[in-house]
Formats: C-alpha cells, structure tokens, sequence
C-alpha cells in the first residue's frame, strides 16, 4: 500500500502547494513580536511604578472612589439619621425651674422663675410685624427648605476663622430648638435639630411653623411669645403693635439684653442699628413702602414691670448677676431662660444688708416728697475685696420694681474728679516731669490759678478749665491740689505725662476700654468719661492692691441638675508699679486727713479716697478705700419720668450735694460696719523714690501758663499727726479762702474748703506743712527715699517720717 496521502477516490495526487514547517511557525510568533496564537496583538508593555513625591498623589481611581465612598456613607447617614431620629414630645420649657439666686453663705437674694407665655395665632399677628421678623431673622422662610446647608457652611466657616459667632440656622430649626429641644450647643442636638426640622416640614405648614416660632421664642424680660413681648414692652396686645415697634421686637430676637434700651442705656446706638437693619429688609423685600418706611421713628418702649419676688436689691443683684454671666461666656441669654440654675454668688449677705442701711441713712432717708429735687435722687454703690476681686456687696437703687436701671452698673454718668488719682498714677509710672523737665511728684509745685491755659509742648493747647467755684490757688503742690481737687494742675497734669498714656494707665487699672467719653486729651483729668461704680470700684481697688489688677468677680458657683458649669478661672497682673500705686494712696489718704474727704474719716480706719462731682452737679461720688475693702458711692440726678440726668441742686434740703457730703458720710458709715470686728489694718506703702525740686516759683514762672520752678529750700518740720488721726488745727487761720500761706514749706496752712474742690461746704481742714502724713509733704520737700514700706527714710531733718 503506498504511503502518499489518497484522493476521496483512493488516487494519489500532487497538493500543489509546498507543506508548512510547523516547527518554523511556531518560533515565528516570538521572532516577530506577534502574539503565538497567531491573532497578530502586540503584547502590552507593564506600566512604569510611581516613585518620588508622585507616589504620594492619589490616582483619579483613587480619588473617584473615595468621593463615591463618601457619598455613600453620606447618603447611607442621611437615611439612617431620618429613620432613627422622631419628632419628640414638646420639651418641657412651659414648666421650667426657677433660677435661684444665693448668698456667698447659701441664703436665698431671689428666685426668677416664672415663664412670662401667652400663645395667640398667627392671624392675630399683624402682618408687619410678620414681616419685620422674617426680615430680622430669616428672609426666605416661605421659599427655602427646613435647613440651609449653605448658610450652616458658612456660618460655620466663619465662626472657625474667627469671625465671631455666626447664625446658620432657619426659622425651622430655631422653632426645632425652641419647641422640641433646648438651647444646648451641643454636636448631637445639631444633628437631631437637622432631622427633626427635615421631617416637620413635610408634617406641618409653614404658617404651623412660623405660629409656632413666635410663641416659643425669648425676647428678654421674661417676655417667651411674641405676645408676652408686646406686654412686657409696650403695655399692648400683640394686635396693636405698630410696624415700627414691630420691628423693635424683631430686633430683641437677636440678643434681647443688648437691645433693650431701657434697662441698659448705653446699648441704644446699637439697638438703633438693628432696628433699622429689619426696617430696611423689609423695604428691600417689598414689605414696606420707602416713604412709610422714612417716616418711622424709633419706639422708646416702657419701663420694666418686674415680678414683684425682684423688689428691692433683688432685682438688680439678679440682673447684674445675669449680665456677667452673659458677658463672660459662662451661660448664653437663652440658655439662662430655660430656668434650673443654681447660682452663688459673691455678695455676703451682712456687708449688703450694711451698705443699703448706709444709703437710707445719709441719703433716702433725707429726701422728701415736699422736695421737688429729690425725686431725682438715685444711689449707685459697690464694695470690692482688693485681694480677691470679689464683689462683696452692690446698691442698684431704691427698688427694682420702681426704678429700674441699675445704679451700680449703667454707664452713663460722668466720673468727676474720682478719675485725678488715675492720671497721678500714670505720672509716677511713666516717671514723668512737668514742661521744665520736674519730676512729678506729691511736692511738685504747680499753678492752680482758675482757667489757666493748659501747655504743651507746642505752646497753649487752647484748654483752659476752670476750678470749682472758680476759685484760683496759685502755686500749690500736687498733694495739696489732690486735697482741694484743683482741676487747673491736674488738666496741665495729664498734658504733661500725656493724655494717651493716661488713658492707657486707667484701662490698665480696670476702666473699660470702650467706656463712652474716655479720650485722650487733657481734659480726660476731670472725669468727662463714663465708667460705672462698679468699674470704678474696681480700679480703686486695684490702688488698694497695690497696683495689681484682675477683673471682678461677681460669681462663685453654677449648677444645674447637679452637675456644676465652668467658671473662668481669674487671673491677675501687675497694672502699674507698687510704688505708683502707693505713692497715689499716699495723696489720697491726704484727701481723707485733711482734704474733700474728711467725713470719710469716720470709718474710723486708715483710710484713702477721692471726691467727685459730675458737669452742673448731675452726678457726686466718693471713691476710697482701707487695706482690705474698697468701695465706691455715687448720688446721681434723673427726672423719675423723662429718664433724663439732672442737677442735684437742691437735694437732700442742701443748696448742693457734692462728694464730700452724702457720698463720704455713706462711704464712712458702710465701711465702719463692714470691717466691724475685723482687726485694723494699716497701709504699708513702698513709695517712688526720687528727689523733689522745692524752689519758690518766681513771678514769671507763676503767671499763667507757666508750670512754676519749685524752691530748692526743704523743710525741717516734722508731721504732728498720725495717719489715721483727723487733722489738727490750724495754728494760723487763713484769711482769704481758695488761697495759700507761705508756699515755701509745702503752705502752711491749707486752708478751709468751702469754696473750692468737692467738699460740699465742709471744712477742708488744714495742710499741716503740706498734708497730714499718709506720706507727709513736711513742709513741702516731700523727697522720695527708698525705706521701709509705710514709712520714709530719713532725710536730713532728725524724726522726719
């Protein structure tokens, strides 16, 4: 058989075509590069690994896998938070707790615990005031969602960068927060508001809604509901509230105790601000017309008509209580409202019950209903432990439930001559000389001649002031133009170490920084500025500390459910030098030896302080202090039915009052209870060292204008009266009242005060060779040695002290 291959019908044949090398075609494919199946692909060459910074980038399958992976944990969120999270039950603010208000030793001041709520329906709202809300609070309600992502974003942003507090959150939320949960700024009740206002809005309208924000919102004065509000501010159902007042309620929304310029005074340019910020929105959505719109003034509201548990002190303790906590981030307005806090406060209970016997006794107890003047009669005190800060007792006025304003707190009177120790504090921390280069110091020798221009270096400043009763004194050493409160020296005083820097020494002291009217120029000596009692008590006591400076404390513990909330912790630097501190207590327990201040002497204790009287006698005060308490007692003038500040002339059956009389007697008569039973505490002063010029000034160094050239001739005479002793009599009566015996020697003989500085017609007593001891001008040399706290080294007379 043969062995070529056979033809279907058995035949050999010729293929015609030559037989492939299969061993040949199989080593092709990889001579070739083409693949060995024969399909012709070029194989893939392997993708070069990342190295370098580029490993540290994402690739796109990266990144679009993380970008799905969050939204689907986003989304997987959204769908859990919305089914786990149900709309609650109405949170239980209709019977809140009261707050209550305790001594330092636990006994009750006062409880605020009734909620002020009337509820009314939309339809009774006019549609106005509606409008003025919307426009205040959130313009869009009707046409937006429940939540604002965007505006949450932003006001979050903002409030990380450091743009203050921002609001994010819609009426929806809001009405959420109010109604269902609480004011608690907390992770969670965000996310639960978030849902909770989600799923409302598709349960309830948005007049349901807006209905129910309206009820349930605070607008201050214990007012919960718009209705409330419209009673506790204009005495009026809600529908009979204009526009304007309308849109002053809209207003309150925002932050009710900044707002209301009945119960703080000084905030009315901000609340005129806000006011016209809704008005404008609601032209600018065409809710009211531009010309109704221009022809709106603001509504003053009415007086506050407090409970009647806040009567007498309780009322303003409870409200100064309630500011500081706000004020220092404690507890927010709203937060406060919901009622259940505990709160301890620094005031002890015999020290408050002594200061408000001292006001009715020098003060209320004098006035009387036949007197016209007196019914402008107000009294603002407080008393502050200089080692501590705490606020040991506060005099708001005669009762909360009939004057309403804060004494001891508003900022709207002017301080007077209490603010002069402020600007020699300065002069002796900045170490600084008069225009001819004196050092100044208690024995610096200045001109008191009435309404002598004050010198700059320039020239006349073009300020010329004038002394009380216009009385001129001629030369005068600063100690004793301190004693008499010159204002000639101490307006040229304040140009010579520098008003900026004054103002800066009085900040550093415990003078808020934005107190209205505190600007640097050299009238800042006479008190033009507006700071509290409360603030003044503070920086005297900072004097009294020794130059040491911490803010006050009014607050000693919070709790609630008992679970306490953090208090900040208070913290205390050196203001100004202990010697510019002492040496100022030295000329002020000058003040009380033989000055302005005499009655204060009848604390009977080593006493130091400062007299004051405001512009036409609106305002007297007396400012002092012991080692260990320091207190501050202004009277004030306000017509009870204007609001608006008077003269006191007249009052208290005197011709005028000023900070010699009732302000020092009530001063005197408090700190003598206060510190009864208390061991008695001496200065112990480090006073600046240094060396005093004392040269006679010649008469064209003493004429107007000119700052004088003080004798080089000291005095040998020793003072012949302790410190805490009234002053002695005169051995020579002065003749001429407001004038000086014998300038060399630091005047011999002070004179009486009964025409001139704050004494209000009381003796000013003597100078006793240049102001009885607390630091001696001892014939007006007055040299500055180091030496024992308290005392002074010896110089070169024996037994000087």
């Amino acid at each position: 058989m043969s062995d070529e291959p056979q033809q279907p019908n058995g035949d050999p044949a010729d293929p015609g075509w030559t037989p492939r090398d299969l061993s040949a075609d199989a080593a092709a494919p990889a001579e070739q590069g083409t693949p060995a199946n024969g399909a012709g692909k070029q194989k893939k060459p392997k993708r070069p690994k990342r190295t370098g910074w580029r490993r540290a980038i994402p690739t796109w399958r990266m990144v679009l896998g993380g970008i799905l992976l969050i939204a689907l944990v986003l989304i997987g969120g959204f769908i859990a938070g919305y089914q786990l999270v149900e709309i609650p039950p109405a949170n239980a603010s209709a019977t809140a707790q009261s707050n209550v208000y305790l001594y330092k030793d636990g006994s009750v001041i006062a409880r605020d615990g009734e909620v002020n709520r009337e509820n009314v329906k939309l339809a009774q709202v006019p549609l106005t005031v509606q409008h003025a809300v919307l426009a205040a609070e959130d313009r869009d309600f009707y046409s937006e969602r429940a939540v604002d992502i965007k505006a949450m974003v932003r006001a979050g942003w903002n409030t990380l960068t450091g743009k203050g507090k921002q609001g994010g959150s819609t009426i929806t939320q809001q009405y959420v927060k109010n109604y269902y949960l609480g004011q608690e700024q907390t992770v969670v009740r965000k996310i639960k508001e978030f849902f909770i206002a989600i799923k409302l809005n598709r349960e309830e309208t948005k007049d349901q809604i807006f209905e129910g924000y309206l009820n349930t919102s605070y607008f201050g004065r214990n007012a919960y509901g718009i209705q409330a509000a419209a009673q506790a501010y204009y005495s009026k159902d809600i529908g009979d509230i204009t526009t304007a007042e309308g849109a002053y309620l809209a207003s309150l929304l925002n932050a009710p105790s900044a707002y209301d310029v009945i119960t703080h005074p000084e905030n009315k340019p901000a609340a005129l601000a806000r006011w016209n910020y809704v008005l404008d929105g609601m032209v600018k959505e065409d809710w009211l017309g531009a010309g109704e719109r221009a022809a709106l003034t603001f509504p003053l509201p009415g007086p506050v008509k407090p409970a009647n548990s806040l009567s007498g002190q309780r009322g303003y303790i409870v409200q100064a209580v309630e500011d500081y906590l706000i004020q220092n981030d404690i507890l927010d307005e709203k937060t406060l409202a919901t009622r259940g806090y505990r709160i301890t406060t620094t005031l002890e209970k015999k020290k408050q019950d002594a200061l408000v016997e001292a006001v009715d006794d020098n003060v209320m107890s004098k006035t009387s209903k036949k007197n016209k003047a007196d019914r402008n009669v107000r009294v603002g005190g407080a008393s502050i432990d200089p080692a501590t800060g705490r606020v040991l007792a506060m005099y708001g006025g005669i009762d909360y439930t009939r004057q309403y304003v804060n004494n001891a707190t508003r900022r709207d009177y002017q301080v007077g001559s209490t603010f002069k120790p402020f600007v020699f504090t300065s002069a002796v921390a900045n170490r600084s000389t008069t225009q001819d280069g004196r050092r100044i110091t208690p024995s610096t020798i200045y001109d008191g001649t009435n309404k002598r221009m004050v010198q700059g270096p320039d020239g006349p400043t073009g300020y010329d002031p004038a002394n009380e009763d216009d009385v001129s004194y001629g030369p005068i050493t600063v100690r004793t133009a301190t004693d008499k409160s010159v204002n000639a020296v101490y307006a040229q005083m304040a140009e010579d170490v520098g008003p900026e820097k004054v103002r800066t020494t009085a900040i550093d002291l415990g003078i808020p920084k934005d107190t209205p009217d505190l600007t640097a120029s050299p009238s800042i000596a006479l008190g033009p500025s507006t700071a509290s009692v409360l603030d003044m008590t503070e920086a005297y006591a900072t004097l009294a500390d020794h130059g040491r400076h911490g803010d006050h404390v009014l607050v000693d513990q919070v709790t609630k459910d008992g679970e306490s909330v953090k208090l900040p912790s208070r913290t205390t630097k050196q203001a100004v030098t202990r010697e510019a501190a002492d040496t100022t207590t030295s000329i002020l327990q000058s003040v009380v030896d033989g000055g302005t201040g005499t009655a204060a002497q009848g604390s009977g204790r080593p006493s130091a302080g400062k007299t004051g009287t405001a512009e036409e006698d609106r305002a007297a005060w007396f400012a002092g202090y012991t080692p260990d308490l320091a207190t501050v007692i202004a009277v004030m003038g306000q017509d009870p039915d204007t609001g608006a500040q008077k003269s006191l002339y007249g009052a208290l059956g005197l011709p005028r009052i000023n900070g010699g009389g009732a302000p020092a007697q009530t001063w005197a008569q408090y700190t003598r209870t206060a510190l009864r039973g208390t061991p008695v505490a001496n200065f112990h002063l480090d006073l600046e060292s240094g060396t005093d010029e004392t040269e006679l000034p010649s008469e064209e160094d003493t004429a107007p204008g000119t700052t004088g050239q003080p004798s080089r001739t000291p005095s040998s005479t020793a003072p012949t009266t302790s410190s805490s002793a009234p002053p002695t009599t005169p051995s020579t009566p002065e003749t001429t009242p407001g004038t000086t015996d014998n300038p060399i020697g630091g005047f011999t003989n002070g004179g009486t005060d009964t025409q001139g500085g704050d004494n209000g017609g009381t003796t000013g007593g003597e100078d006793d060779g240049g102001g009885n001891n607390g630091g001696n001008d001892n014939g007006g040399g007055g040299d500055f040695f180091e030496g024992p706290r308290g005392t002074r080294a010896p110089a070169t007379a024996p037994g000087r002290q």
